[in-house]
């Protein structure tokens, strides 16, 4: 019998359209962990393509892939400006 072959699973290979993107993002913002955070935005730049979103928010591609990881920690301007580049915005209500 062969050994069953498995791949990585990448979430950004399902996130098609700004309305999956936008909830994806919102679940992992709903959890407040920061690494997850910033993770979820890596995805969705990843789903939207990462050179196109460096360069819609004037941020370098290798920067935004490193702040953008579960290990990164971005800055809450580049949060913004991510967010803005990809046609989206932070916003806050009470919990």
């Amino acid at each position: 019998m062969m050994p069953l072959e498995t791949v990585p699973f990448d979430p950004a290979e399902f996130l098609d359209s700004p309305e999956a993107q936008a909830e994806y993002l919102s679940l992992s913002m709903a959890e407040g962990d920061p690494a997850e955070i910033a993770a979820a935005l890596g995805v969705v730049a990843r789903a939207r393509g990462m050179s196109a979103v460096a360069r819609d928010s004037g941020m370098g591609r290798e920067s935004l892939y490193k702040s953008l990881s579960e290990t990164g920690n971005p800055e809450l301007a580049t949060v913004l400006k991510v967010l803005r580049s990809m046609g989206m915005k932070l916003t806050v209500q009470p919990v």
